[in-house]
């Protein structure tokens, strides 16, 4: 079983920590496994280097297995991070656009309907880069945060995002791509360390908690995760539940349907995260103050429908 670090030669937020990893010692030429790609092996890990955007290699993971013949356990991106505030953050996240409709072109990778495996490591990484980070003199300069389900590439194991933002000075910060490394290398317990965020090891706690509403950054969900033993899987944020007000409607019917794609994203969020927590608890948990009163009652209502437990804060501890 392999774990492949991704990385593109055309991001410095992504080169740039997939260097420093490869500067830490035991790495070696991994093997060949496409022309226009590089790969290094360092025990059960092989980073893999390409030329392309981060979001449009589709199926690494299975074409590996195919080619390699090594069976992938999970997949790591690293990449930039953008957004509007131009705030600097380390950012980590699961991926999917699991609101598109069928023909819907996603605009940054993935396909519609899709949501991704979401790594089981990703509430123990948020946890542990925080800790790096400070470490590392970054916080409070950097904010560390969990990000919502958001773009491909499309991928069959679980995987995560790890992500530098949010402007060019700050994607080329090599101290950043230093903590970012060192996340990666201690996460996955290379040097001789114990991998951080092993589900099939750790599961003693089985919450695991499902993001539903909020922002794209998930404040009320943040608040919950950083606490030490929460695991996290899909982060549903209020753009990818998209909910027609059944009050504005033109059609008359008897019964009033809430339209819009939001309970095929819940179900492909819920469904893909339940097939990385074998065993676990996953509980869903609402930014009630993101929603109004009718999608409120709406998602409650779904989700009861659907067997989907709610939780509240004190459920996850």
């Amino acid at each position: 079983m392999v774990t492949l670090v991704v990385a593109t030669t055309t991001d410095p937020a992504s080169i740039n920590p997939a260097n420093a990893l490869l500067a830490m010692p035991g790495w070696l030429p991994g093997p060949s496994f496409q022309e226009d790609m590089k790969s290094f092996a360092n025990e059960g890990v092989r980073v893999l280097l390409h030329g392309k955007s981060i979001v449009v290699e589709d199926d690494l993971d299975k074409r590996w297995e195919e080619v390699i013949g090594e069976v992938v356990e999970e997949v790591i991106f690293l990449s930039k991070h953008t957004a509007v505030s131009n705030k600097p953050a380390l950012t980590i996240h699961p991926i999917g656009v699991p609101h598109l409709r069928e023909g819907d072109v996603p605009p940054q990778g993935g396909k519609a309907g899709w949501a991704a495996l979401p790594d089981p490591r990703i509430g123990p990484w948020l946890r542990l880069l925080k800790k790096i980070a400070q470490s590392h003199n970054l916080v409070p300069e950097f904010e560390i945060t969990l990000e919502a389900t958001h773009h491909g590439p499309v991928t069959n194991k679980p995987t995560m995002f790890i992500e530098i933002g949010s402007t060019k000075d700050y994607w080329k910060r090599q101290d950043a791509a230093q903590v970012i490394a060192l996340l990666v290398w201690e996460g996955l317990g290379l040097g001789g360390g114990v991998d951080v965020g092993n589900w099939s090891r750790e599961n003693d706690k089985k919450k695991v908690l499902l993001g539903v509403g909020g922002g794209h950054y998930a404040p009320r969900h943040m608040d919950i995760v950083l606490k030490d033993g929460v695991w996290v899987g899909h982060l549903l944020s209020g753009y990818s539940l998209p909910m027609e007000d059944p009050n504005q409607s033109k059609v008359e019917t008897g019964k009033k349907e809430v339209g819009g794609t939001w309970k095929e994203a819940i179900k492909a969020a819920f469904e893909a995260t339940r097939s990385s927590f074998p065993g676990g608890e996953i509980l869903a948990h609402l930014d009630h103050k993101s929603f109004k009163g009718w999608q409120k009652n709406a998602i409650t209502g779904f989700l009861v429908e659907q067997n989907i437990k709610i939780g509240k804060p004190n459920d996850f501890y």
